[in-house]
């Protein structure tokens, strides 16, 4: 069963055409009711149908790229190139090549551990 559909609203950016997506479905882990609008993708190949994986608002997902797993790309990102994103959460940054994504989990990573080391010292 399909989650989601490519709908009639597109818009061109740099040459490519991406495709507003609607639910089909509940995605009640994330909150998505049936009905609902998401973000921009090229393709079906780009927003996997099988899993939780959701593109919102104004994220553009295009290229090779491929959103799939628990992933939620929302905000203003961009994820294109041969990318592949899977169980993170992209708000706000563009991401091309596999070593973005890692580079930017390490940081993350060190971010949360920094905070809980913090709230221990309070």
């Amino acid at each position: 069963m399909k989650k989601y559909e490519l709908t009639e609203n597109k818009k061109e950016v740099f040459g490519i055409v991406l495709f507003q997506i609607k639910a089909l479905i509940n995605i009640n882990r994330f909150g998505i009711k049936k009905g609902d609008l998401g973000g921009w993708v090229e393709k079906e190949d780009n927003l996997s149908q099988d899993d939780d994986a959701w593109v919102y608002g104004d994220a553009w997902v295009y290229g090779d790229a491929w959103v799939y797993g628990d992933a939620q790309v929302s905000g203003n990102a961009r994820v294109y190139g041969k990318i592949k994103l899977k169980n993170v959460l992209c708000s706000r940054f563009n991401f091309e090549f596999d070593w973005e994504v890692k580079l930017w989990q390490k940081k993350e990573a060190e971010f949360e551990q920094e905070r809980k080391n913090i709230r221990s010292k309070k």
